[in-house]
């Protein structure tokens, strides 16, 4: 087997915004195991970490991209400041000769920004309005500085991380509007660029294990099971690496502009290249909320 085969990226450029930790950081790891060179960015760096508080930075990141076999390359940037996104992207062209393959925008940080059980006229406006600038806005700044990269090579993949298939209700107004907003960005810059050759699509995980979510239940990936005690439907749960799969095989789908403009899933990408997640198995959330009764 050649090299280029173990390493189907290899000479790619990806850039995953919003790369400190869970899905972001899984993405960009897969993305460098598969060849690529990572440019992963967000907040946290070491010594100074985002408003969040969590442990995790962008350095580690780029250091477990280059482990797995990648280059990472990490650069710490708000993406809701248009000044900051532009410092990036000039850096990329600089430094990759105008080239950029891929980009997954997975900016979120609203965790402390959605307040769960609460009608929409009850909730703080502020955290509402924040929530729509840091998790819609930074994709579309960050796509803006994107796309004429994309464009003048005439190839590239845009890729908006949500949550959920489809524009039903997620359980708040403001976490819906952010959720379901990439997911109507995707289908409209897959309609501006498709005559440029360059893909726009949507991927949700499903029951995502991310180490927050382990943190929640008192866990750890090792005994993770123990969390079905509390929460029988987290023994449905993927790991982050599962929808890091998914972009992955995507990236190196030679017939990914079939793709373009849908709302995908890590369990539906699953099915069609047929890939596990890191523990072997297969979960499949779609077909499991279908069983059960919810969206």
């Amino acid at each position: 087997m050649s090299i280029h085969a173990n390493k189907p990226l290899e000479g790619r450029v990806a850039l995953v915004a919003g790369a400190t930790r869970g899905a972001g950081r899984a993405i960009a790891i897969k993305l460098g195991e598969a060849g690529a060179t990572v440019y992963v960015t967000g907040r946290s760096t070491r010594g100074n970490p985002s408003p969040m508080k969590r442990p995790e930075t962008i350095e580690e990141t780029a250091e477990l991209v280059t482990a797995r076999g990648g280059f990472g390359i990490y650069h710490a940037v708000d993406h809701t400041e248009e000044s900051q996104v532009k410092m990036l992207f000039e850096r990329i062209s600089d430094e990759q000769k105008g080239r950029l393959d891929i980009l997954v925008n997975d900016v979120w940080g609203g965790e402390m920004l959605v307040h769960w059980g609460t009608g929409f006229w009850e909730s703080p406006l502020a955290d509402g309005l924040l929530l729509q600038k840091q998790a819609v806005h930074s994709h579309m700044i960050t796509s803006y500085y994107a796309a004429p990269l994309m464009v003048k090579r005439k190839r590239g993949l845009i890729v908006e991380v949500t949550d959920g298939v489809g524009y039903h209700y997620r359980g708040n107004l403001y976490h819906s509007l952010a959720k379901i907003g990439v997911s109507h960005l995707a289908q409209a810059m897959a309609a501006d660029l498709k005559p440029h050759g360059v893909a726009a699509v949507s991927v949700t995980p499903g029951f995502l294990r991310s180490e927050e979510m382990l943190e929640h239940f008192g866990v750890t990936e090792e005994n993770w099971q123990e969390a079905g005690k509390k929460d029988i439907h987290f023994l449905q749960s993927e790991t982050p690496f599962f929808v890091g799969q998914a972009i992955a095989s995507l990236a190196t789908d030679p017939r990914v502009m079939d793709k373009t403009g849908q709302l995908l899933s890590s369990w539906g990408l699953s099915d069609d290249y047929g890939f596990a997640d890191e523990d072997g198995r297969r979960p499949h959330w779609g077909r499991y909320a279908e069983e059960q009764g919810f969206s």
